[in-house]
């Protein structure tokens, strides 16, 4: 089979410097690039009313030193449907010799929803960048001692898939072990947070730190003396013959989690500890009175700290064994800061006795019935008041 040569001719002149043009026009083209920082995924952002709360939005933006025709947008859409929440892409200042950018979106109370951001430029969209689930709701802090913590004989879920918990850096459905805090067994934290999220219809977001077997004595800030060691002595240092401090670790782990979310990005700090206070060796233990000053000592500082006066709910919290069933000299002690108005008051969770606690009832932490009622007794606690700041 004969192969008859083709013959190419070649391009016009003319056409060659069109091409030519297109091509460096290719080459030169900006890259651009957009990127969200914040908000995180399944973060829930503490409301400011009944109704709405702000998102922050922060990230970097980049085309490549030109922002002539380029505009940054962005909208929130429903999680569940898609349906954006605003009728219009929302314009977003920016300047392209500061790559940074932060925006405050007001938002609807509730969630999830979808934070959708894009680079405009003409009637093309250069960039895009999205966080899957966002929700405006409420958000606790808690600290303690093991029963704050994950320390239950069973791990717990929440039922609701809006209860998330935050350890400082992620974001994650509040499944037992609740990042952030010691123990890897169960804990109250879904259960209070599915209560809420029900009663108020929106998602609930959960900072837990608590480490168990702690003295209130360990949870002051750094340098702060007590009369006598705790049991751990893990979180305290010597400093003088019969004189102990505070190394601050715990505090610091709390006051920086709460940080985290910026000013007033939570609504109030749940405090459940005392165990360890009624169950001291001679030589480690602390009255009642020391008790309430070293706790008021500790919140005063938190609240400076973070530059607001935070709302505390402080348990009533003692039992130790069905031998030790709990000191009520400690829980008048608790229940006196509310008393004062200095605190809120939290459950009773001394009431919960053997039936509900680990190993047939012999235990100081909760089986899986107690930490059911523990959870519900905090919402009990809490609904009604949150109720009331909102109005």
């Amino acid at each position: 089979m004969r192969i008859c040569p083709v013959r190419l001719n070649p391009l016009p002149a003319v056409w060659m410097g069109v091409a030519s043009t297109a091509i460096l026009a290719l080459a030169n083209e900006p890259q651009v690039d957009l990127h969200l920082d914040a908000p995180l995924d399944y973060q829930v952002t503490q409301r400011i009313s009944r109704e709405s709360g702000m998102l922050l939005l922060a990230g970097t933006v980049s085309t490549g030193g030109a922002m002539d025709g380029v505009q940054l947008e962005a909208r929130a859409v429903r999680w569940t449907t898609g349906e954006p929440l605003t009728s219009e892409w929302i314009p977003i200042a920016t300047d392209a010799r500061v790559p940074r950018f932060q925006f405050e979106m007001k938002l609807p109370a509730g969630g999830w929803y979808r934070i959708e951001a894009r680079l405009r430029g003409g009637n093309s969209t250069r960039a895009t960048s999205q966080v899957e689930h966002v929700g405006i709701g409420e958000v606790f802090l808690v600290a303690g001692q093991s029963n704050s913590a994950n320390h239950g004989e069973e791990r717990t879920t929440p039922a609701t898939n809006t209860v998330v918990g935050f350890d400082g850096a992620r974001w994650k459905i509040a499944a037992d072990p609740q990042p952030g805090a010691s123990g890897d067994g169960g804990s109250f934290l879904p259960t209070l947070g599915d209560a809420i999220a029900r009663h108020f219809q929106v998602p609930v977001g959960l900072l837990s730190t608590g480490a168990g077997g702690t003295s209130v004595r360990e949870w002051l800030p750094s340098g702060e003396e007590f009369a006598a060691p705790p049991t751990t002595g893990a979180n305290a240092i010597t400093v003088g013959t019969q004189r102990w401090a505070s190394t601050g670790e715990l505090y610091q782990r709390m006051v920086q989690r709460g940080r985290s979310l910026g000013s007033t990005g939570f609504r109030a700090v749940l405090w459940h500890q005392g165990e360890s206070d009624n169950h001291q060796p001679e030589g480690r233990n602390i009255t009642p009175q020391q008790y309430q000053d070293y706790l008021r000592l500790l919140i005063r500082h938190s609240r400076t700290d973070w530059g607001w006066n935070v709302p505390w709910f402080v348990a009533q919290a003692s039992y130790h064994t069905p031998e030790q069933t709990g000191s009520p000299e400690l829980r008048a002690a608790q229940q006196g800061l509310a008393g004062s108005g200095f605190v809120l008051a939290g459950p009773n969770t001394d009431a919960l006795d053997a039936p509900f606690r680990e190993s047939n009832g012999h235990g100081v932490h909760f089986n899986r019935r107690g930490l059911t009622r523990h959870g519900e007794l905090w919402a009990e606690a809490i609904i009604p008041w949150l109720e009331e700041q909102l109005r």
